[in-house]
């Protein structure tokens, strides 16, 4: 049996104009991502365990997601293990 090679390595990542699926997902996440923050902009109250702060949603959103995806980065090369 002749195998006949087409140069590539094997392994065929699928692409959107030429732009990798991974990095469209990531934009549109991005986009939903920064819609919600500025659809919350009204002041609210956040209770931690020992004092109160009045600062607007969007920055708390926002603090919540950048804690997240910290976590995320941090927690990645777990998954395999």
């Amino acid at each position: 049996m002749t195998k006949i090679s087409d140069g590539s390595s094997g392994t065929k990542r699928s692409e959107i104009g030429g732009i990798p699926t991974r990095y469209i997902g990531i934009a549109v996440i991005v986009v939903l991502a920064v819609w919600f923050l500025f659809a919350n902009l009204e002041r609210v109250k956040i209770q931690f365990w020992v004092f109160t702060v009045t600062a607007p949603l969007w920055i708390a959103l926002l603090a919540t997601l950048l804690a997240g995806g910290a976590l995320g980065w941090l927690l990645k090369g777990r998954s395999g293990r």
